[in-house]
């Protein structure tokens, strides 16, 4: 039952949304800033309501006559803003059931968020009795219908035994203390809500609490036309006890429970209210379970960065992310604006549900998911453009390019000279972003090694239509100056005795170069083979080097290996992995270093594993052609 009931609000929702966005656009979507907006609403109600209560007079006697004034002695500031306060009031039940109701059906609420879920039960309780309390103050035919009626009903509960609704038999059993008590109740009442909606996101990482400033804007203006097309007003004159209310118009947002109050048994209604209470609060424990057996928690490793991260049952890999510190991009947290696209590198996930116009299923083939819906299936690692770490071990620098050899029509060798201060020390195999003027960053690999660092050395490689190497390749020129910073990256060589096998693809063998000219530094003697797959012969930009490498150093081999036809090609063609699996079939007792493409890493190294390579035992660094954490270039 459940499950149906979410699916068809599931339904719902990511049809409504697809409307809303494509009429605001997803990053303007207010589906995706119900919380945001809640809160942006208790503000309005909070700042129109310190203005009433400057001139609002707590007397029996004058309270009416001074809610009178200020509606229409001073319409243009008194009036308005108190249609502003009601509607910004009723406008937050709906943002907040709507936001309570968004989270059940994507089942948003269990395990480790029945926490944000039991303190929003008991958020809308405090709403509520807030707004209630409010109608109470004007003193006109609602507030005492809302009285008589409140107190009749708390009258009901044991202890009081019918000493409550006495007080207001008579006109003059209500007396300007118990005014000031309602008062002093509509600010003591909302500072609760408030501190109870801090303690509320208190669990949701990088929980806004303010929606984008086109929508506060928006419902600014929306309440200013309701104010002026529908102003807000007394009901049928001043609070009168010597006589029966007879009829009233009701605000249905607040006091949609009070009409039953004189239709049902008062025992009948507590227990519906009880009984309601009771279901929302247990709603994150009721069957069916989320998941089977035991919850579990799986670890991430987002690439390039060497602090895992470990994933709560049911957490989604942005909310993960985002609890342990990292900077993630991501906009709606809701499926809407793929702003948080990534690739998955190793691993299974649930992608969960969002719009088809964020992630498409061309996309899904690729291994791309989107954070803030995937929840993992396992250990898995993640390829994300513009992620950054928690720990800030990365300095920040200024470098001035001092050469540009280009050693293909694709491939341009970039030498930078850092400025005003030593240059960063790194270990081989780590990579360094180039900070863009908008705060972009593009990750490339040091070719150097790490005992040669006077300079830093780069291979970028052209992308039709790629923004930084795009201006590598047309506008750049010696002398002009980049922001980067770094060393990053857990890429590496290991220390121990096994023999190496080195698989790169195209510029894959920056990274691979500053590694085995480090080894030769060091005087690592292990065997090494370098098997450096392209698509063509003139993709070899430092093919001669390698074989310089080979005969200087005997324990290292280097086979250059093609992927498109060649007919004078007199070396190795196919696939790069499988050529080093058809000459090492058995890759137990070997350790293997696979550094290129996503697409050639994916294929790779479960091959790799299925040949008998222990998983302990590979190391990968992937790039993508967008470089959103890559050690070649883009």
């Amino acid at each position: 039952m459940i499950k149906r009931l979410q699916s068809l609000l599931q339904w719902l929702f990511l049809r409504v949304e697809g409307l809303f966005n494509a009429a605001f656009g997803d990053r303007l979507n207010p589906l995706y800033h119900l919380g945001a907006i809640t809160f942006y609403l208790f503000w309005l109600v909070a700042g129109s309501g310190l203005y009433l209560y400057a001139f609002f007079e707590t007397g029996v006697a004058d309270a009416y006559a001074s809610v009178q004034a200020l509606t229409h002695g001073q319409w243009f500031a008194g009036g308005v803003l108190r249609s502003i306060h009601r509607y910004a009031s009723d406008a937050m039940v709906l943002t907040m059931l709507l936001h309570m109701v968004r989270h059940f059906a994507f089942n948003r609420y269990r395990a480790f968020r029945w926490f944000s879920w039991v303190s929003g039960v008991a958020l809308i309780w405090g709403v509520y009795v807030s707004g209630i309390n409010g109608y109470m103050l004007p003193w006109d035919k609602l507030a005492q219908f809302v009285i008589v009626a409140s107190f009749e009903w708390l009258d009901w509960l044991p202890g009081f035994g019918g000493t409550l609704v006495r007080n207001f038999i008579y006109t003059t059993s209500v007396n300007d203390r118990f005014f000031s008590l309602l008062a002093f109740m509509h600010i003591g009442i909302p500072l609760v809500v408030l501190l109870l909606m801090w303690v509320h996101v208190q669990r949701v990482p990088k929980a806004k609490t303010n929606p984008p400033r086109p929508i506060m804007i928006s419902v600014a203006i929306t309440l200013l036309a309701m104010a002026a097309i529908v102003p807000v007003h007394s009901q049928g004159g001043a609070a009168e006890l010597s006589q029966a209310v007879a009829r009233v118009e009701l605000d249905w947002y607040y006091l949609l429970v009070f009409p039953l109050l004189y239709q049902w048994p008062l025992a009948q209604v507590w227990a519906l209210l009880a009984a309601a209470t009771a279901l929302l609060v247990l709603v994150p424990w009721l069957p069916p379970a989320w998941r089977r057996g035991p919850a579990r928690s799986f670890h991430m490793s987002v690439h390039g960065i060497a602090q895992p991260v470990t994933v709560r049952a049911g957490e989604t890999l942005l909310e993960a992310g985002l609890r342990e510190g990292f900077a993630l991009p991501y906009e709606c947290r809701n499926g809407g604006c793929g702003k948080c696209l990534c690739t998955v590198l190793h691993g299974q996930v649930d992608h969960g549900t969002y719009q088809r116009s964020a992630l498409s299923d061309a996309q899904r083939l690729q291994g791309q998911t989107l954070l803030c819906c995937a929840t993992p299936l396992g250990d898995l690692e993640i390829e994300v453009e513009g992620a950054e770490s928690p720990v800030q071990g990365a300095a920040r620098y200024r470098a001035r390019v001092e050469r540009m050899q280009r050693l293909t029509p694709e491939v341009m060798q970039l030498t930078l000279a850092v400025q005003g201060g030593k240059p960063p020390a790194f270990v081989a195999g780590q990579y360094i972003n180039i900070v863009l003027d908008d705060g972009e960053r593009r990750a490339f690999s040091f070719a150097n090694p790490p005992h040669d660092n006077e300079r830093i050395e780069l291979h970028v490689r052209l992308i039709p239509g790629g923004r930084f190497t795009g201006a590598v390749f047309s506008t750049m020129k010696v002398g002009d100056e980049l922001a980067f910073e770094g060393p990053l990256g857990d890429f590496r060589l290991s220390e121990s005795d096994k023999p190496i096998l080195f698989v790169a693809g195209a510029t894959g063998f920056a990274p691979i170069k500053s590694i085995v000219e480090d080894a030769f530094h060091r005087g690592v003697r292990r065997p090494m083979w370098l098997y450096w797959g392209v698509r063509k012969r003139g993709d070899l930009y430092q093919l001669e080097l390698a074989q310089r490498w080979q005969a200087e150093h005997p324990p290292f081999h280097v086979v250059p290996v093609l992927s498109e036809p060649d007919d004078e090609w007199p070396g190795r063609r196919g696939l790069v992995h499988q050529a080093m699996l058809h000459d090492f079939p058995d890759l137990s007792g070997h350790e293997v270093y696979v550094c290129g493409s996503v697409k050639m890493v994916e294929a790779a190294v479960p091959a790799f594993i299925a040949s008998g390579l222990g998983e302990e035992l590979c190391f990968s660094d992937s790039f993508l052609a967008s470089a959103r954490r890559a050690p070649a270039a883009v």
